[in-house]
């Protein structure tokens, strides 16, 4: 499965990593562990409360939240999986305590630490692009189960960037790498994402991990036979 293209940019949910992790382990971890950071007066989380105020205005017309309530908002957006950016802020604020400390640790499968490698070999750079804030993206593969892979990739993307349903925001990526789209390769498991990579004019393939419905005409069980 070859491609003539000088990025890869891959998702991770579902992608590199088992959903499973993401939802039996790091969002378990984020509600038991969000008390303790609500009296959490540091800029980082003062920041992400203002950015909640502000998106909760916009969206409910609704102002002058305590504290309180606007963490109990982002409880209720993080049991409903919003893919809200102050959520994914603060998710990645509580997620470093955890990955540092060493009980949370980066699921990655087993198969992508030797495509990363390949890849880089083969002199493609390799960008993520999730809905997890990119400070939650550079941890999961720092601590990963398969070591520290952060050197690999060269560029992060979270929804700071745009949606991910939405082709603009992978014409604007493409921008941002200073590369044209045709000369992106875009990897995930969600047919919409997929399809907004492709609208951009993006090369893609749907990762069909575990549980993983077939939804595009190119698609990989894993890494391996992807450039290989």
């Amino acid at each position: 499965m070859d491609f003539e293209v000088d990025w890869i940019l891959t998702d991770i949910e579902g992608t590199t990593t088992d959903v499973s992790f993401v939802y039996n382990t790091l969002f378990p971890y984020f509600l038991d562990n969000l008390d303790r950071f609500e009296h959490n007066t540091s800029l980082e989380v003062d920041a992400v409360l203002k950015q909640t105020a502000d998106f909760i205005a916009a969206e409910t017309g609704e102002v002058g939240l305590s504290r309180m309530e606007l963490f109990n908002r982002l409880r209720i957006w993080a049991r409903e999986d919003r893919k809200v950016t102050p959520l994914k802020e603060l998710q990645g604020i509580v997620w470093k305590e955890g990955f540092e400390s060493g009980a949370l640790q980066g699921h990655v499968y087993p198969e992508v630490k030797e495509a990363l490698v390949r890849w880089s070999q083969q002199g493609i750079s390799i960008a993520i692009f999730s809905s997890g804030s990119v400070a939650a993206q550079k941890l999961l593969f720092q601590h990963s189960t398969s070591g520290d892979l952060s050197a690999f990739f060269k560029a992060h993307f979270d929804t700071n960037t745009g949606m991910k349903r939405d082709a603009a925001t992978y014409a604007r990526i493409a921008d941002l790498l200073r590369t044209s789209p045709n000369r992106v390769l875009f990897l995930s498991d969600i047919k919409e994402e997929l399809e907004a990579a492709s609208v951009a004019g993006m090369h893609t393939v749907q990762l069909l991990r575990p549980g993983t419905a077939k939804g595009w005409d190119l698609t990989a069980q894993d890494f391996s036979p992807i450039i290989p």
